[in-house]
Formats: C-alpha cells, structure tokens, sequence
C-alpha cells in the first residue's frame, strides 16, 4: 500500500521538502495550512499531493488528518507542536519537526515510547545538521582513542556579500519574530572549565568577532549550550559554546532596540492607525519635539551615530501613522523590519556553519575546523534547503523502515545522522574540514 506523509504549514521553509518527496518517493503527500491556497500552490497541482485547510486548533480536525498519515512533519510555529505531539500519539503516528525540544515535548517521552511513537526534533539546521555533523567528528575522535576538550559552534543565516546592502548586515529568510524573539533569551556555556550564564541583557554585548572562510563575522552565545553536555557526552571538556552568526554591527544595534524597549512584548494599549514614531515615544515616555535628539540621548551616543542612521533608514522614527498587525513593540518591530530587509526577488542567502574541535590523543592534540558555506540557488533559499532537506531525507529513512528509534529523539545517533549527511553531501551540502596536529 502506498504510504502518506503529512506536512502541517505550507511557509517558508517547506517548498524544498515538498519537492523532494515528490520527485524522490512514491509517497503520497497532504500538506495542510491554514490558508489552503497557499499549500495547493506549493504542491504545483502535483497528482501525489493533496491540500486541505487546516486550523491545528481544531483538535479533531487535526486528529482525523494525523490518521490518515503514516509519518507527519511539524512546520508550524513552535507553540504548536505539543498539540500535534499529541495528536501523533493518540493515533499512533510518528512526528518530525526542526523546533528545539521543550519541556511540553520532553515530557511526552514515555508516552510515545509506550505508542511506539518516534518525536524527532530538532532536525533542521540549527539545530539539526549542526548536532549530525559535530557528533559524526565527535565520534570519530572517540573511536580513534581521543577525547574531546574543547568544542565551539557557531551558525548563521545571512544574505550573500553581493545582497548585504542595509545597515543590519542582515535580511529574513525564515521567521522575523523568530529571529528577535531568539535575541531576548538568556544563555549559559563553558568556558576554562567554568560556567557562564548570561542573563539576557548580557547576550549582546558578550558579542566577539570571528572570521570564517574569509567573512568577518560576529558570535555570540545561543541559548543553553550545557544542555547539551549530556547529549553530546562531553562531561569533561574545557570548553562548550554553541553560538549565532550575524555579520559585524548586528549586536550593538539589536541591543540599542532593547535599550529603547522595541523588544518588549507587553501589550501596546495603542489603537491604529499609530506611527512607529509615537509607539518608540509611549515605550520611553519621550515628551520632547526631536525624537531623533532625545533617541540619542538614551542610548548614550551622538546623534549622527551609524546605530541612529541605521534607524533612520529602518523607519524607527517614522512619524506617518498606520495600521499594524501586531500588539506589541516586539511583533511591531518585526513587521517593521521585515518591511525593509526581506530578499528581493533573485536575491541570494547564505548559511555559515563553523565547527571548531580540540581532540587530545595520548601522544597529541588535534585542532578540528569543519565549515560548511552554502548558498541559495534558483530553486529555493540556502536557509529552506539547509532546514527542511533533513526533514525530508529522514521522512523518507522512516517510511523505508530505516529508522527505529522511538520517544523524543534528536539526531545524535548514527543510524539517523550517518544517512542524511551522505545524502546531504551528494545534493552540495557538505563540511570542508581543516586540521592541525601539535605533539604533547
């Protein structure tokens, strides 16, 4: 019998998927969205596809979707995907999604082991091929006698040099709520043995500048790279950061929309049509005539900095009022600078993946780099390959009864990174790898 895959969100990173499935695999595919012209189109009338409309809170009529499939795969907003977890559970389906594992889906772990349920997480880029390609070295190093002292990774989604042409250094190619949202989170790594916690003003500004492949970029912590110690089986490294690219000038000023309250995610109370003018006055309490002048002056720099001109461009202190999609400065901002940084048509991303490793051997050390620079091509964004082609490859290992893990996973384990990085290779996703040997 023919076998059914179900995608659940038909946005931005879900084409790549769709196509592979379509031309690799017999499988039959549903993808479902809630706005059903946008998943009819993504299966370009496609006589293996078919697009429903669905609301995913509607719970029955997700359930009855999830039943019909024999393997879904979550594109939806993070929130979401416990309520499809569930769903995958009662009906005995298995799930796939690129999220990081909360604690809503870490606590669902038993139970899909008890359903003979598989909840695959964190199969995307970052994360995803990030965790593949660093336990692949890892495991190397351990199989030829070595231990790991020291492991740094840091990875980015950034417009190609020749389309990097606003202040940010930076354009969306998924989320732009997503992308701020990760900018007000706290994070803790170690460093010297020690741990380091950050708090989420710290983030920004623990910023440091790295260079890769040649690019001067900057890095600063993402999220809580201890969490994955365990995973990754490095109890007793010196050193584990896992890290955000952006290009130089990103930190200061994401850090001044902070500083200026544009990240807060309280309720507005204002009503449209308002100017993104009047909501930078009410989240300050500015009262005088020169916003720019008054601007300045909180932020503590002159005002014909780079960081106020960079404003200016943005529409920081636009005065036109408008209606808005969004209820708080943070929603607002997105909008606003997804307004003005969204890729033009024809326009390049680039992804930048840097790993870097110290492996200690009894009569040496080795200094691992293993990079992987990746750009988009006419058929889609380097960030919708990069995220949804591992999704894709291991929908179709699961289906071919290649996989046989089962609860909450994420792809640390060779029978699941092995495969999808050989095929990812073949398709020009692949690592250059550099490395130096020092006697002891």
């Amino acid at each position: 019998m023919t076998q059914r895959a179900l995608i659940l969100g038909a946005g931005l990173v879900s084409q790549p998927i769709i196509d592979y499935l379509l031309e690799k695999t017999d499988f039959l595919l549903t993808v479902a969205d809630i706005r059903e012209e946008q998943a009819r189109h993504a299966l370009k009338d496609n006589p293996r596809g078919i697009a429903e409309s669905l609301d995913v809170s509607d719970e029955d009529a997700l359930t009855d979707l999830v039943k019909q499939a024999d393997i879904v795969v979550s594109l939806l907003p993070v929130p979401f995907h416990p309520t499809v977890a569930r769903a995958c559970i009662r009906t005995g389906r298995s799930m796939i999604n690129a999220s990081y594992v909360t604690e809503e889906i870490r606590a669902l772990d038993d139970q899909a082991s008890e359903a003979d349920v598989l909840l695959l997480c964190e199969l995307g880029l970052d994360p995803g091929i990030d965790h593949m390609s660093a336990m692949q070295i890892i495991q190397d190093i351990r199989d030829r006698g070595g231990k790991i002292m020291s492991f740094q990774s840091v990875c980015g989604g950034l417009p190609a040099p020749e389309a990097n042409d606003n202040p940010f250094g930076y354009k969306f190619s998924w989320s732009p709520l997503g992308v701020l949202m990760a900018g007000t989170s706290s994070a803790q790594y170690l460093a010297d043995g020690e741990l380091v916690q950050l708090e989420e003003r710290e983030l920004f500004p623990s910023a440091w500048p790295i260079e890769i492949d040649g690019m001067e970029l900057e890095a600063y912590p993402n999220r809580d790279s201890m969490s994955y110690q365990k995973i990754y089986g490095m109890q007793n490294v010196r050193k584990l950061l896992r890290g955000t690219l952006r290009n130089r000038g990103w930190s200061p000023l994401l850090q001044s929309m902070k500083d200026l309250n544009l990240l807060n995610m309280d309720d507005l109370g204002l009503q449209d049509p308002f100017s993104f003018a009047e909501m930078v006055r009410k989240l300050n309490g500015f009262e005088g005539e020169n916003l720019q002048a008054e601007t300045a002056r909180h932020l503590g720099i002159p005002p014909d900095h780079e960081i106020m001109q960079a404003f200016e461009w943005l529409g920081v202190f636009d005065k036109v009022g408008k209606k808005w999609d969004c209820d708080t400065a943070l929603k607002c901002t997105a909008e606003l600078m997804n307004s003005k940084m969204a890729y033009a048509e024809g326009e390049r991303d680039m992804i930048v993946l840097n790993h870097e490793f110290i492996g200690e051997f009894p009569d040496h050390r080795e200094i691992i780099t293993s990079t992987l620079v990746d750009y988009g091509t006419e058929a889609g964004s380097s960030m919708a390959r990069t995220v949804s082609l591992p999704i894709a490859i291991a929908v179709r290992l699961f289906l071919e009864g290649r996989i046989e893990a089962r609860g909450v996973r994420i792809p640390v384990i060779p029978e699941i990174y092995e495969p999808i990085l050989a095929e990812l290779a073949e398709m020009g996703i692949s690592f250059k790898e550099t490395k130096e040997i020092e006697a002891l």
